[in-house]
């Protein structure tokens, strides 16, 4: 059995848990829309047409903010035509995905939405087919009290107070040559810039994202930031992330070894950040909105079928492992990790379309990966502890050294709590891991959490929607200040410690 240490000083901070670290996303992307959230025909259907049985799961995982309507969507959408009475919106084409939209769920809908799902909206304005005037009217529209044209247009249509939506993204992938109206870094700042500034002229209590890069692997990464930042440092609040993992070589090593790239992609971005901060003499940290995040491959040949110009097709519906959950579960650690930098984080998405959630007509299921983002939604807040973690390693093909043990360390005084995500990656042994928890003394073991499974491609499905779930089985005791765990191979866990409990 493998043995490894984990390391903590209750007075050696990361920094503290921003609650939109668990945030998700919404795209009119695929069934993410319709029959996911929104399917009036449905038995599961409330008076608006929400799916009662999504609600609850969503509700359930306790998701502080999602990000709408897009993603590449947002680059042709307008947003006057999903907003006021249905039988006159228009239903248009939707290049981005080569679908049609009907536009019968719109702006004000999702914000219904979000107040049943006890959640927040994050705003993305169209920086590709439309620009500074479409972003003005937009904050208007949502955040106006009223006695202007846009403000007195949402009463019009029903909703006398305004949605008071604070956190605003500047376009989507603008660095993406996919992207409807993709832009060099130069011409993108300068827009964004612009259209943020007058957007916090009409709402000074907004905070805006600016597009960062498409992923780690894009050629002008790094330089797509400095330009960017060193135009907007004065306008914006973050710089955006976004990144997918897949496994497409059958090497389970080296995908469970991606979160390593992940926590260097965190790091060049905040080093990117802190350069245009002191360049400019500046007084504020850009922090970073990792607001799409996934593993993401499982579909890919099935989309190249998927016919074009229709409404709602299946698509990029991902079928998750538990694989697949041990690599959430690591991205989430590694999040956590960069707490005094990624202050909001958006897994992509939340129903059908490369999610945690599925449904079908009959009703709906927590994929696997569904599991390491409730427990850390729910049990993953106050503050992160630096967490120094020796472990035995591998060589991973791409990634390089890779420790076995992915962990951090959360403290939340508020609820008196003590809490540990850990995942064991090897894929034959335990894994024996100490820590010396004497610094927290009267903390007793709550629950150790273990999600594992000996089949790394077992899945979830409706008809056997708990083939892969947590169990409340962890090996874990705590003798004389030290605590004590054994992590079975190929393992996500969770040990909660509550002060004074047996």
């Amino acid at each position: 059995m493998k043995k490894a240490q984990v390391i903590i000083d209750k007075e050696f901070l990361v920094g503290d848990i921003d609650k939109r670290l668990y945030g998700s996303f919404i795209e009119h992307l695929g069934r993410a829309v319709y029959e996911g959230i929104y399917q009036p025909d449905s038995p599961f259907a409330d008076e608006q047409g929400f799916r009662k049985d999504t609600l609850e799961l969503v509700r359930s995982l306790r998701v502080p903010i999602i990000r709408y309507p897009g993603g590449n969507f947002v680059s042709g959408f307008c947003w006057e035509d999903s907003v006021g009475p249905k039988e006159k919106r228009p239903a248009r084409v939707e290049p981005a995905w080569q679908v049609v939209e009907t536009n019968q769920f719109g702006l004000n809908e999702f914000a219904d939405w979000c107040k049943k799902a006890d959640t927040e909206v994050m705003m993305a304005v169209n920086l590709g087919t439309r620009g500074i005037e479409d972003a003005k009217n937009l904050v208007e529209y949502c955040n106006f009290t009223g006695g202007t044209k846009y403000s007195d247009l949402r009463k019009l249509h029903g909703y006398e107070e305004p949605h008071k939506i604070r956190t605003w993204c500047l376009g989507n992938e603008m660095d993406g040559p996919w992207q409807i109206g993709h832009k060099t870094a130069e011409e993108y700042a300068r827009l964004a810039n612009e259209a943020g500034k007058v957007m916090k002229w009409m709402d000074s209590d907004i905070e805006l994202v600016a597009c960062g890069s498409s992923g780690s692997h894009m050629p002008t990464f790094g330089s797509w930031e400095a330009t960017v930042l060193d135009e907007c440092y004065d306008t914006v609040d973050y710089i955006s992330m976004h990144q997918y993992y897949g496994k497409r070589d059958g090497d389970s090593a080296n995908f469970l070894a991606c979160n390593v790239d992940l926590d260097e992609f965190i790091t060049n971005v905040a080093a990117i950040c802190d350069y245009v901060k002191g360049k400019k003499h500046g007084k504020k940290d850009i922090q970073i909105s990792l607001d799409e995040w996934n593993v993401w491959y499982h579909s890919n040949e099935a989309d190249k079928k998927i016919e074009k110009w229709v409404q709602a097709p299946h698509q990029i519906e991902d079928v998750y492992n538990f694989e697949d959950a041990l690599l959430v579960g690591s991205m989430l650690i590694t999040m956590l990790r960069h707490a005094d930098r990624v202050k909001i984080g958006c897994m992509a998405q939340l129903v059908n379309v490369i999610a945690p959630i599925m449904t079908s007509d009959t009703g709906a299921w927590k994929q696997t990966i569904y599991y390491p983002y409730f427990y850390c939604s729910l049990y993953g807040q106050g503050t992160v502890l630096n967490t120094i973690v020796k472990a035995p390693v591998y060589e991973a093909r791409e990634h390089g050294v890779t420790p076995y043990l992915d962990c951090v360390a959360v403290t939340n005084e508020e609820a008196e709590e003590f809490v540990i995500f850990a995942v064991n990656k090897d894929l034959e042994e335990d894994m024996e891991v100490t820590l010396d928890l004497r610094q927290y003394a009267g903390y007793r073991i709550a629950e150790h959490i273990v999600l594992h499974d000996e089949d790394l491609n077992a899945i979830n499905t409706e008809e056997n929607p708990d083939r892969v779930s947590p169990r409340k089985d962890g090996q874990s005791s705590v003798s004389d200040g030290i605590l004590t765990a054994i992590m079975k191979s190929k393992s996500w866990n969770m040990i909660r410690l509550k002060k004074g409990e047996q």
